[in-house]
């Protein structure tokens, strides 16, 4: 099992810069994949950005030039830093973590972008 636990959502105004922290409850070695999901009322869970155990990452292409994912290993976090935020990024992030083909979430933290 995995528990994750985010941080660091908030209110930005457009053009702005958030970072989010996902902290797990094991080494992020062990977990196959880990990254960040976003939801807005009314529709589908959406993919942000993930990175793979091996490094490779998958980006939405909203997202791609303004959106970057890092781990830290010895915290066994993962964050999200997000520049050039745009109101339609506003929505509720998840953070997903993937072993052995199972998924597990965090709890969800909004971030809101003022135009």
């Amino acid at each position: 099992q995995v528990q994750l636990v985010e941080s660091g959502g908030g209110l930005v105004q457009a053009g702005g810069s958030l970072r989010l922290s996902c902290a797990a409850s094991r080494s992020t070695f062990s977990i196959d994949a880990i990254g960040w999901y976003r939801q807005v009322p009314g529709k589908q869970r959406e993919l942000v950005i993930i990175i793979s155990s091996g490094g490779s990452t998958k980006y939405a292409d909203s997202v791609k030039g303004r959106f970057t994912i890092s781990r830290d290993n010895a915290k066994n976090t993962v964050y999200l830093q997000m520049n050039s935020l745009k109101p339609e990024d506003t929505a509720v992030y998840y953070c997903n973590a993937v072993v052995n083909y199972r998924a597990y979430w965090g709890q969800g933290t909004q971030v809101t972008v003022s135009s």
